[in-house]
């Protein structure tokens, strides 16, 4: 399954591929034979020899918890969603239909792996434990990071595209040369492969054997440019080329995810080094709530997907086992809401930040130029004060002065 070729596809497929954003239809990879599901989207589970080892131990009450995952990650999303509407967040980066790859690959992580994400992981946030009102802090303005990336052994959401990869194989060199068998896992999206940073990271992981997971999430958009614009052939079969095996799996298919991400971070731990996996999935919404993807989406294309909805597909799973109780969904309905009527009330009370701390934990030591601006920008605020003192006295009825 690991393949250290070029994922191949016929060449008829290059023909395929209309850069248009109008009218794209890009090669159909995911029928290659290296394309890893263990869940169809109708919930039925079919064997696969590599990979039914590595999810032999998933119990019945572990395949509910993961579909009370999803549900609570997609609720917090449609809270945030929510909020930003209402003037609450600056901005969002929805995660709609994106539950399986984030959940699956993050519930199969070790405490003491290390994750640096870029700004769309809310759900490997919730499951590493980030208070759900921190989830949303950043995107409220009110902090540069939302939590203590060591506390959650989370690094800060990364808005440079990309840039991630290379903090996750510098820590991932650090770990081999510490002696300890922790991993680094890395999180981007398929328009990140283009962009140098991810390049960079790759050659230098190769070279150094460094135990690292590269996580793409294929989500088909980035922005609104498509993924066949920037990869006319699998983005997994990027990876064989600077060293490194690859896996594509479907994204929605959290069993197929957990699998994956479970070979790859054995094979880090066994001294083996990099892995590359290329999630397949698809972003529903928009890129952030900035973006109005009905500008550049075909609806019909929003409609297929929404068939292959990795919470559906668990969910008729579970009812094919006789798991789907309604002790199950009453349980997940109350969590959902609980979650949400917790998120909105710790971001809507949030208190604002004092303005100088925009200076704090820039670096670790004392840093002189930053003193300087620290000064300079509290002696600009003081003014507002001296400006107000001024006009009281203006202001002052003239009867008063004597």
């Amino acid at each position: 399954m690991l393949t250290n070729e070029v994922v191949p596809f016929a060449a008829s497929a290059y023909d395929s591929v209309n850069f248009s954003n109008d009218a794209w239809s890009g090669p159909v990879v995911e029928q290659s034979p290296e394309f890893v599901q263990l869940l169809t989207p109708d919930g039925v589970r079919v064997a696969n020899p590599d990979c039914d080892s590595w999810v032999a131990d998933i119990t019945g009450e572990q395949l509910a918890a993961l579909y009370e995952d999803m549900r609570v990650v997609r609720r917090i999303d449609t809270e945030a969603t929510a909020l930003q509407r209402q003037g609450e967040l600056g901005l969002w980066p929805p995660l709609l239909g994106q539950e399986a790859a984030q959940i699956g690959s993050s519930r199969a992580l070790r405490d003491d792996d290390f994750i640096f994400p870029s700004y769309r992981e809310n759900a490997v946030a919730y499951v590493r434990g980030v208070p759900f009102a921190d989830i949303v802090r950043v995107w409220r303005g009110n902090a540069q990071s939302g939590w203590d990336p060591y506390k959650h052994q989370l690094a800060a959401p990364n808005i440079i595209i990309g840039a991630q990869t290379l903090h996750a194989v510098g820590w991932a060199v650090g770990a081999k040369h510490d002696g300890v068998d922790s991993v680094a896992i890395t999180y981007f999206g398929d328009g990140a492969t283009s962009e140098g940073d991810v390049n960079e990271a790759m050659v230098f992981a190769a070279s150094f054997q460094a135990p690292v997971v590269f996580f793409c999430q294929n989500n088909h958009w980035a922005i609104s440019e498509p993924v066949g614009l920037q990869a006319v052939g699998s983005i997994a079969g990027r990876a064989p080329g600077f060293g490194i095996p690859s896996m594509r799996v479907d994204g929605n298919d959290v069993l197929a995810v957990i699998a994956a991400t479970r070979i790859a971070l054995d094979r880090a731990r066994r001294g083996e080094g990099p892995t590359f996996i290329e999630a397949v999935t698809y972003r529903m919404g928009p890129h952030t709530t900035a973006d109005d993807p009905t500008r550049y989406r075909d609806k019909s294309e929003l409609e297929a997907w929404k068939l292959k909805d990795p919470i559906l597909r668990l969910k008729r799973l579970l009812d094919s086992l006789g798991l789907l109780t309604p002790e199950l969904e009453a349980r997940t309905q109350a969590k959902e809401d609980s979650v949400a009527a917790e998120l909105r009330a710790g971001c809507i009370g949030m208190p604002d930040p004092a303005p100088l701390t925009v200076f704090d934990n820039v670096y670790s030591t004392p840093h002189a130029t930053l003193d300087r601006e620290r000064d300079k920008y509290a002696a600009y605020l003081s003014s507002f004060d001296g400006a107000a003192s001024s006009d009281t006295s203006t202001d002052a009825p003239a009867g008063g002065r004597s």
